[in-house]
Order: C-alpha cells, then sequence, then structure tokens
C-alpha cells in the first residue's frame, strides 16, 4: 500500500488504553486526522473524526450506486449482444 503513517498517530493497544480521552480529544480537535491501533506489530483498526466517518460512509453509498448502475448497463448491453 502507498500510504504512509506519522509515528505520532500509530499507538499501540495499550497505548490506546491509557491515553483513549487524550486520542479522541486530538481527533476531535483535529490535531489528529487519525489514530492507528496497532497490536502485535500489526495494524489492526483505525479511530477517525465522526464528520469524516460520514462523509466516507456518503462517498461509499455514492460509488457502490455508480458501480451498480455501470454493472447494469453492461449486463444489459451484455444481453442485447452489443
Amino acid at each position: 500500500m502507498a500510504d504512509f503513517y506519522n509515528k505520532e498517530e500509530i499507538f499501540t493497544a495499550t497505548e490506546m488504553v491509557r491515553d483513549f480521552s487524550s486520542v479522541l480529544k486530538k481527533i476531535g480537535s483535529g490535531e489528529l486526522e487519525r489514530a492507528i491501533i496497532a497490536k502485535n506489530g500489526r495494524f489492526r483498526a483505525v479511530m477517525i473524526n465522526f464528520e469524516e466517518y460520514e462523509k466516507l460512509r456518503n462517498a461509499l453509498g455514492v460509488l457502490q450506486k455508480i458501480y451498480a448502475k455501470t454493472k447494469r448497463t453492461a449486463e444489459g448491453k451484455a444481453q442485447n449482444g452489443n
């Protein structure tokens, strides 16, 4: 994957347990865009601002509608021999 992460935004699961309120405050204020939670040396979860989450969900919904329409169009053309 081409994404790179700052060490400031990566937290172990133990750090999240200890500093949850602080991390949540930083995400809420925009100081942190995301908190990547690692356990046993692997990324396991991401915590983001709820408004950003809603934007992502809305964008996903739009993409799913576009995909469904494109798929229906392609299937229609295949059935018509085009």
